[in-house]
């Protein structure tokens, strides 16, 4: 082949592979398209070999030639239940559609490279997996099914798509119904049409109680048990506090808080306790006092106890157990502001004013010895069911000082006093509070749900809510005008897209929502959630306006807090179960003993921008774990009730079905296959499906009532019907 022809032919082969249009195709293929002749061929494949050496071109594993860092694209796949999948691409809203025969052996979560295989000017990119890049996992939970011929184990997720086959002698013995952990050996091969594992632990009978929970912890990797190193160094850990560090003594002594009447206000069954309250009158203004458990004097950088609470990132709190970030001798012992016991904090004193503002604040080392550990119901009850002092005597534990009681009713007024007067400037501002109702799931002594009630909130957790806010914005804003490095909370506002959405969802049930500068400000959600508070309507306005904003994450920039309509933001108040709480209050202690020098200031600079993007990772993992445990419990639950007819919501509605959520928080669905009455569209733009034929529509927030058809206890999934009503089938 003459040079001047191998220059064309590389050309045209270059003009077509960067053609916006093209489609990654073999040599064979591309041959073909170009109509060179058989005679031709070598010298075709020639060029195409200098093209390669000039880093023009590149090929997938299967041999189809693309441009150079052109077309490959690297996402997150998204499995689901039919097999076929999605990949996430970072940066970009939509994603790109992954048919079931293009996604090698991809499992959910992992990262891939795909090519784009259609761009339609009208509808979804499609594109195929040609390589993957890296694993989301090793391990796999499921359950055993054992033949005389073979031994497979069924996963949890159904996402994962593949059953594992196990050797006999690799299964530890696992019979039919055993749980159990299989790691995954032939993970590198892309190709593979079965996915091949050995059992590695045995965590029960399907049957067993705590299983199903103990087979979720497993399935998210999240560690439930400390390592060696960490139980050795819990044998230094004191059990109260040393008395040098109640010393006046030394160059930074800390402030002594214990002549100040302090509580702690929790659930019932709180034993971290990691937040107490001090509040007094100054004249016009009020002195409160945001007490935080001292963690980080007992958890130091990069010691053992450290690196596994880093590795865990946070508590999960499930419906059966808590799994700790720190261990219970500290979580629950030395760092918890126990009623009685001398403890040590970093607190944050703010002085403010009737309007609700911070007029000044401090952050110091301090000591506290907390007066009374109360509930948010005991409290409730002191104060909103005006039961007074009188309840004090019913109380447990044991009263420390009931001489005082008086003078706590006194107390608890003044707190729901400055509670109210934080609310509205915060309101005024623009802050939005959703108030989604949450269960409250209740197990016997096996571990088997018995009732599932709605969790109801009070004034006095609206008490310790705006008063964590109001030391979390504090810290936040002095922290960001020092300069120094910081781990803030984020909100981001709503993209332009999500806000038309919405618009036009609500305009449709005759509200309106402002936009400006193509985004919506907090104070139009907020006056939104006024406007339909009460109405049928409420529930699912509610949860499109929450699913239109963006999830609040971890990061090193103050770029404020959408729907708290907060310029300043981070997490303070949680050291016991939060890592990024701790990691400030190291930072913050530093800085009070004057050692953030430039060196440390460079450590944190380095390490942070990693560190929080980490943590969020790790709190949206425990968030699907407790929210699988809890679909697991509601759907046990649920099954003893197949048969029987409920009042229900629509809370949901797909091509595919309506989900419709109870009174109790169950969400079950209808199918629109069982609907037997007429042939229903699904109408996306109105969030609602209509009968073809007759007309009658199923919308979002509409009452209804369903009977439940089935329970699969194994996918915790709830089947509803709606009753045959005859009246419906008139005039067929």
């Amino acid at each position: 082949m003459e040079r001047e022809d191998i220059i064309k032919k590389k050309d045209l082969i270059k003009n077509l592979v960067y053609d916006e249009s093209y489609i990654p195709m073999t040599r064979k293929e591309m041959a073909n398209f170009l109509q060179v002749p058989k005679g031709e061929r070598k010298g075709f494949n020639k060029v195409i070999d200098s093209l390669f050496k000039d880093g023009t071109i590149e090929t997938d594993i299967n041999g189809k030639l693309y441009k150079k860092d052109g077309y490959v694209i690297i996402g997150k796949f998204m499995a689901s239940k039919s097999e076929f999948g999605f990949v996430r691409i970072e940066g970009e809203d939509e994603d790109v559609f992954i048919p079931k025969n293009c996604k090698l052996n991809a499992m959910d979560g992992d990262i891939v490279q795909i090519i784009i295989t259609s761009a339609p000017p009208y509808g979804k990119r499609e594109g195929k997996v040609v390589n993957i890049k890296e694993r989301s996992r090793e391990y796999v939970v499921g359950t055993i099914k054992r033949t005389a011929k073979k031994c497979v184990c069924i996963p949890d997720n159904e996402k994962i798509g593949k059953d594992i086959f196990i050797e006999f002698d690799n299964s530890m013995g696992a019979v039919t119904g055993t749980k159990v952990v299989v790691k995954i050996l032939n993970l590198q091969d892309e190709k593979a049409t079965r996915f091949e594992g050995d059992v590695v632990e045995i965590l029960g009978h399907i049957d067993d109680p705590g299983v199903d929970i103990l087979s979720v912890i497993r399935d998210f990797g999240i560690p439930d048990e400390f390592p060696e190193d960490v139980t050795e160094e819990l044998k230094r850990v004191p059990d109260s506090v040393p008395e040098e560090y109640k010393s006046q003594d030394g160059d930074f002594p800390r402030v002594d808080f214990r002549d100040l009447l302090t509580v702690t206000i929790d659930g019932e069954d709180a034993k971290d306790l990691d937040d107490a309250i001090s509040l007094e009158r100054d004249g016009e203004n009020y002195i409160l006092g945001v007490h935080i458990a001292d963690v980080s004097e007992y958890v130091k950088e990069r010691s053992p106890l450290d690196k596994e609470a880093l590795k865990r990132g946070t508590s999960v709190y499930l419906a059966d157990r808590v799994i700790p970030m720190i261990p219970h001798k500290l979580s629950n012992g030395i760092c918890s502001l126990n009623q009685g016991e001398d403890r040590l904090t970093l607190s944050c004193m703010m002085t403010i004013d009737s309007k609700g503002e911070i007029l000044e604040h401090s952050i110091v080392e301090g000591i506290i010895n907390v007066d009374r550990r109360m509930s948010y119901n005991a409290v409730s009850e002191v104060i909103e069911n005006k039961r007074g002092a009188a309840y004090f005597v019913e109380m447990e534990p044991e009263r420390l000082c009931p001489e005082r009681d008086e003078e706590f009713v006194t107390f608890f007024e003044l707190m729901y006093e400055l509670k109210d007067i934080l609310y509205r400037n915060r309101h005024k501002k623009g802050s939005v509070d959703f108030d989604f109702p949450e269960a409250k799931i209740i197990l016997d002594e096996s571990g088997k749900c018995i009732d599932i009630k709605e969790y109801t909130r009070n004034d006095a957790n609206r008490v310790i809510e705006e008063f964590m806010l109001a030391a979390n914005k504090t810290v936040a804003e002095d922290y960001f005008w020092q300069e120094l490095p910081f781990v803030y909370r984020t909100h981001d506002y709503p993209d332009y897209e999500k806000c038309i959405e919405l618009r036009t969802l609500v305009q449709a049930y005759g509200y309106d929502l402002k936009l400006k500068n193509d985004t919506v400000h907090p104070k139009e959600i907020q006056k939104l959630i006024k406007k339909i508070k009460g109405s049928p309507e409420e529930s699912f306005i509610s949860m499109m306006a929450l699913r239109s904003m963006k999830r609040a994450v971890y990061s090193t920039s103050c770029d404020g807090h959408f729907g708290l309509a907060f310029k300043y933001y981070c997490h303070f108040t949680s050291p016991i179960r939060r890592y990024p709480d701790l990691q400030i209050h190291r930072i913050i202690k530093e800085n009070i003993h004057g050692k953030l020098s430039g060196k440390r200031i460079s450590h944190y600079e380095k390490m942070l921008p990693e560190e929080v993007i980490e943590l969020s990772r790790l709190e949206r993992r425990a968030d699907d774990c407790e929210r699988e445990v809890e679909a697991i419990k509601k759907a046990q639950y649920m099954a003893q009730f197949v048969g029987e007819t409920f009042d229900g919501v629509i809370s949901g509605v797909t091509n595919w079905g309506i989900y419709v959520t109870l009174p109790n928080t169950c969400e079950g669905m209808v199918r629109l296959a069982d609907l037997y009455d007429d042939y229903y569209i699904y109408l996306e733009d109105k969030h609602m499906v209509m009968g073809e034929e007759f007309g009658k529509m199923y919308t979002l927030g509409m009452p209804v009532k369903v009977t439940i058809s089935n329970v699969n206890e194994f996918n915790h999934t709830i089947d509803m019907k709606f009753p045959i009503d005859m009246n419906d089938y008139s005039g067929i």
